[in-house]
């Protein structure tokens, strides 16, 4: 089976995290959780430090700051059917080391974890989904929650699972 991310790793402590194949899992389960099959869809995937994501959020959205994950869908509408033979290119997908640590520690949660859940994210911003109102951020959180579930990974919006006052540091 191919693989589903073609990721880039700027930033080696990615690979020392373990976050490769916890983004092929979290890529597989998004797109199931979809209707969709993995095996015909890919994404790129970049793994770099808070200096490279802060100068593509710079370009890209304006905004001079590292953030935790950024994601150019590769559609500006519904995401089509794939071609049967042909694996359909759904998008980029880029994470900033010390802002999703950060996170993470802050959170009390594994960096893998983190990565997984920031991952589910930006995958379902490739396919359209957005947060901007209350309706849509329920709905998205709810997708994201399902997901993580189906991999074993505690739902990242629960107060339980979270410190006092820990955002899930979504962007």
């Amino acid at each position: 089976m191919p693989d589903l991310v073609d990721a880039v790793v700027e930033d080696d402590r990615w690979v020392a995290a373990g976050v490769l194949p916890v983004a092929e899992t979290a890529g597989r389960c998004t797109l199931q959780a979809l209707g969709r099959d993995p095996a015909l869809h890919e994404v790129a995937l970049l793994l770099c430090d808070d200096a490279r994501i802060a100068a593509l959020n710079a370009s890209f959205r304006g905004r001079a700051a590292p953030t935790n994950v950024l994601s150019w869908p590769a559609f500006d509408g519904p995401v089509p059917d794939p071609e049967q033979d042909d694996p359909l290119f759904l998008g980029d997908l880029a994470l900033g080391y010390e802002t999703c640590a950060r996170e993470a520690a802050a959170a009390g949660l594994g960096l893998a974890d983190h990565a997984a859940h920031l991952l589910v994210h930006g995958l379902l911003h490739l396919f359209g989904h957005d947060h901007a109102g209350d309706a849509e951020a329920e709905a998205m959180e709810a997708l994201e929650t399902n997901v993580l579930a189906s991999m074993g990974v505690a739902n990242p919006y629960s107060c339980e699972e979270r410190p006092s006052g820990a955002a899930p540091g979504q962007e």
